[in-house]
């Protein structure tokens, strides 16, 4: 078999193409969850903090020079707070998705127990062998 073929066949796997729409819908997800950190939960805590805008906050290490035309070197701690904020909303939100679908799906413990044919037939035999005299 080819490798083109290969390819062909692993590519129209089912388990390939639900990964490739996970993938989509969670970039989607990702930029919603994004925008509601950034423009709905970020300007509140931003009020309540006397007006900080989060986004903004960096400590500069070397400002920028126009005369040089050097750019400013800062380290920008408040992106990172608002990329930690969006982690945990997408966290919590993966955790209550995963806490439902555990709860709507079957546990093992509740589906009858399936034996194997040679423990039915053992079963069987002692039975058999019960009744008889």
């Amino acid at each position: 078999m080819g490798m083109l073929q290969e390819f062909k066949k692993f590519a129209m796997r089912g388990n390939v193409i639900d990964l490739a729409v996970g993938v989509v819908i969670g970039a989607a997800f990702g930029k919603i969850v994004s925008s509601l950190v950034d423009q709905v939960i970020m300007p509140p805590i931003g009020l309540m903090t006397g007006g900080v805008d989060f986004s903004h906050l960096k400590w500069v290490l070397k400002p920028a020079d126009p005369a040089t035309r050097t750019a400013e070197v800062a380290i920008q701690y408040g992106a990172f707070i608002n990329t930690v904020i969006t982690f945990m909303i997408i966290a919590f939100v993966i955790f209550l998705l995963v806490k439902t679908i555990n709860r709507l799906a079957p546990r093992p413990e509740d589906a009858p127990a399936v034996q194997p044919p040679e423990v039915l037939l053992l079963t069987e035999i002692r039975d058999l062998l019960k009744t008889r005299p």
